[in-house]
């Protein structure tokens, strides 16, 4: 009796003793800082915005704003064929300044669900355009599929990198160009010869040195006949007498 006695207890120790276990492990620690690298790498394909992200510094900056921020941020990630399929140049066109802003250009200062983006009033401040948001983006669409638009590109948001608060990442199939970006250069003046040279203006004769030598000749001439008409009167009258 006293053996089963003994065996019941021992048996119920072990039930119980999972739960103790549990309620006296500590609590799972706050989690760790998010690692923007980490998931544009695990997205595979990405290396060029990474590469822009690291020439800019902007990859430095990201992480300290959005730890120091209680709304979050949204990053949109354009892949690597969406910028193959920039112009030629387009690039390397760029000033070091208007490439900090092009990558500014596709991040929102505020964490966005897709359903947020939906019903979001038009045009959404980035972080290209300070405090006025005068560099926005607009939203249209449904839950299930949003196209986001700069002016002059629109694509549609194909999925997320990440969509956990405070830090949302959206895949783009195209790079998102400011419209002061696409804007062509003032017309050259008309003055100006294809080559780039200024024109030279038509010359008048008297410009190039040759007005007066005409003006001479003719009355040169004009002279020669009247000369010519007197003697011959001159002659006639002799004749007569």
């Amino acid at each position: 009796m006293a053996s089963h006695f003994i065996l019941l207890t021992l048996t119920n120790l072990l039930f119980l003793l999972p739960s103790a276990l549990s309620q006296s492990a500590p609590a799972p620690g706050p989690a760790g800082p998010i690692n923007i690298t980490d998931i544009l790498v695990r997205g595979g394909q990405f290396t060029s915005l990474l590469r822009l992200l690291n020439q800019t510094r902007v990859l430095d900056q990201l992480p300290n704003q959005l730890n120091n921020s209680n709304q979050g941020m949204t990053l949109f990630a354009p892949t690597d064929n969406a910028f193959l399929n920039l112009p030629s140049g387009t690039l390397n066109g760029l000033s070091e300044e208007k490439k900090v802003k092009l990558v500014l250009y596709h991040v929102l200062p505020k964490y966005y669900s897709m359903e947020d983006l939906v019903d979001v009033s038009n045009p959404v401040p980035t972080q290209a355009g300070g405090e006025h948001g005068s560099l926005g983006l607009n939203f249209s669409g449904r839950a299930n599929q949003v196209n986001v638009s700069t002016g002059v590109v629109e694509t549609q948001i194909n999925n997320a990198l990440r969509k956990d608060f405070p830090f949302a990442v959206y895949v783009v199939d195209q790079v998102l160009l400011p419209l002061e970006f696409t804007q062509a250069p003032a017309p050259e003046g008309s003055s100006t010869s294809p080559a780039g040279k200024p024109a030279k203006a038509p010359s008048s004769p008297a410009a190039d040195g040759d007005g007066s030598t005409p003006a001479k000749n003719g009355g040169g001439r004009r002279v020669d006949m009247w000369v010519g008409l007197v003697g011959g009167l001159v002659m006639l009258c002799m004749a007569f007498l």
